[in-house]
């Protein structure tokens, strides 16, 4: 990871105020965020203060922001010099932001390089003229039309050093431009145009499936759609015995057999009962002498 350091003090502006445009976007920014919770609009006060600053952050900048959303100027430090998106030096007009990561070096970002470096000169460095400044960085997320770079907020795509070289001079003289793909590609096709499905028969269905497509389609639907009727009119007949009321039966205990009484019915046989003297509340003196008679005569 590159370290990110601030610009010399040479260069440095003594003070940095929002203009008053910017200073009602800032005040509608923090206001999106609840009491005690400005420092979540850091990131975008950085960003729009590089917009105002030419492009890139100063200190002064930098410190103001820390102010007006009542942060430490280190935790605002922090964050300038952590997010490659901020720019903490000079940068030209036209700033040049080359993809240098696999895709796009496989494809010839290496030439483009050296087209940068006989252009505008070393990387962060502005040129003379103040047009034109260039850095490498990571992808840019372009790979299918690479070799790419991001120019100031457009992005410009399948680069070659000559198409490149004439971009960067008509950019410097503020020529008109032509952004995205530099070779006339529509989007991200093949080169030259797509190269696959262009028969004309593969869109009139003669060839989905086997046999009479059409006709195995339409006994299908035909099927599904005598299940479906079939289906609601059993759904129908269900409702419809529902709806009719119920013949109504005796309980239970009313159609019970006469042979086994309830119960409650005084038909209740009482032997049971007897087979248990005690439960009479008093023996006679008759069961009880019949009972001494019965116990002698067993031994």
């Amino acid at each position: 990871m590159s370290v990110r350091r601030l610009a010399p003090d040479a260069v440095q502006p003594a003070s940095f105020v929002f203009d008053a445009a910017n200073e009602n976007w800032v005040d509608q920014q923090i206001a999106k965020y609840p009491q005690g919770r400005q420092a979540s609009a850091v990131i975008p006060l950085l960003w729009k203060a590089q917009e105002q600053h030419d492009g890139w952050l100063p200190r002064a900048a930098i410190e103001a922001v820390a102010r007006k959303l009542g942060m430490a100027p280190m935790r605002v430090m922090e964050i300038a010099t952590f997010y490659t998106m901020f720019n903490l030096q000079p940068v030209g007009e036209h700033f040049v932001q080359l993809c240098g990561t696999t895709p796009c070096a496989l494809r010839g970002a290496e030439a483009l390089k050296k087209v940068c470096q006989d252009v505008i000169g070393p990387q962060s460095t502005v040129s003379a003229d103040g047009k034109l400044s260039w850095l490498e960085v990571e992808c840019l997320g372009a790979c299918c039309n690479a070799p790419m770079a991001q120019i100031n907020f457009d992005y410009y795509e399948d680069l070659t050093p000559e198409n490149f070289k004439a971009l960067l001079e008509d950019l410097r003289h503020g020529r008109p431009v032509k952004t995205g793909s530099q070779i006339g590609r529509s989007g991200s096709e093949p080169v030259g145009g797509g190269e696959t499905l262009k028969d004309p028969a593969l869109y009139d269905g003669t060839v989905i499936g086997a046999g009479d497509w059409q006709k195995r389609v339409t006994e299908q639907r035909k099927a599904a759609a005598e299940a479906a009727a079939a289906k609601a009119a059993a759904e129908a007949e269900a409702k419809k015995a529902e709806a009719t009321p119920a013949t109504a039966s005796k309980p239970a205990t009313d159609t019970a057999s006469p042979a086994r009484p309830q119960p409650s019915s005084p038909a209740q046989p009482s032997g049971a009962a007897n087979d248990t003297p005690a439960t009479q509340g008093k023996i006679d003196d008759k069961s009880a002498g019949e009972a001494d008679k019965t116990s002698k005569l067993r031994e």
